[in-house]
């Protein structure tokens, strides 16, 4: 892709977002499209948000778990960027803010100290994490029927939505065995799903890991008192009003939602 369709594509995602609209996959239209360009899209769609006034208060890590890889066909991570106006406790207004929303149970870190690629190990991730906390992210896609494609995804910064986190929860991982800690996910009051730690990646950490050295490629670093979602553990489920959810993760905590 050349500048110019960098920066329309950007643009085109812009406005789908603002106006709750889908557009048709970015892959389909530009053949020449690569991580790398689509990459520089989400970049530029960052800086349209923040111009709007939006801050950026953590990063994410999407595509972890082969149950989501499944399900969207992308069988590789991506990353995007979380702004002050995604983050929400308890009631997660998605019919008015997203499109065709899908919820995943998480663990979300807290950072005392910036980490910044290459070269970052999962002991370099223990280090800098002040706490992990329990986590919904409620991703939306702009590309219609979520006909994704890596490229696709990456560009509409990871598919990102909104999210939400119980920092009462919150506690230091080394105390933690974030590998084979259980979540179990409920859905209106039934049991939905479970997953372990070991679904993103192995390891959430590896998950952060992966992040920092990666973003450190585009000259983004994780800094202090980001918020990271490292990565489902369970698989997708499309919500709409009217829905709630929960999740318990072993030795964490718990969080309890409901969709308006």
């Amino acid at each position: 892709m050349n500048q110019e369709q960098i920066l329309s594509a950007s643009d085109e995602l812009y406005q789908a977002l603002r106006n709750k609209t889908t557009v048709t996959p970015l892959r389909e239209r530009y053949p020449t499209i690569s991580i790398d360009s689509a990459y520089q899209i989400s970049l530029h769609l960052l800086a349209k948000r923040i111009a709007d006034g939006e801050k950026v208060i953590g990063k994410k890590i999407g595509v972890t778990s082969k149950a989501v890889q499944d399900m969207l066909n992308v069988y590789q991570p991506d990353f995007g960027f979380l702004t002050d106006k995604m983050i929400f406790s308890d009631q997660i207004p998605i019919s008015k803010e997203l499109i065709q929303p899908r919820a995943e149970g998480e663990i979300a870190f807290l950072l005392k100290k910036p980490l910044a690629g290459p070269g970052v190990t999962e002991a370099d991730v223990l280090v800098a994490t002040e706490a992990v906390m329990p986590c919904f992210e409620i991703v939306d896609s702009r590309i219609a029927d979520w006909k994704i494609t890596i490229e696709d995804t990456i560009a509409d910064n990871a598919s990102c939505g909104l999210f939400a986190i119980n920092d009462k929860a919150a506690k230091d991982p080394k105390t933690l065995d974030l590998i084979n800690c259980e979540m179990v996910v409920n859905k209106n009051g039934q049991f939905l799903s479970k997953g372990t730690g070991a679904a993103a990646l192995g390891n959430p950490l590896t998950c952060v890991a992966w992040l920092a050295n990666v973003m450190g490629q585009y000259g983004v670093s994780l800094n202090a008192g980001d918020i990271i979602l490292s990565g489902s553990l369970v698989p997708l489920e499309p919500v709409k009003a009217g829905d709630s959810m929960s999740l318990t993760i072993s030795s964490l905590g718990d969080l309890a939602i409901e969709f308006v």
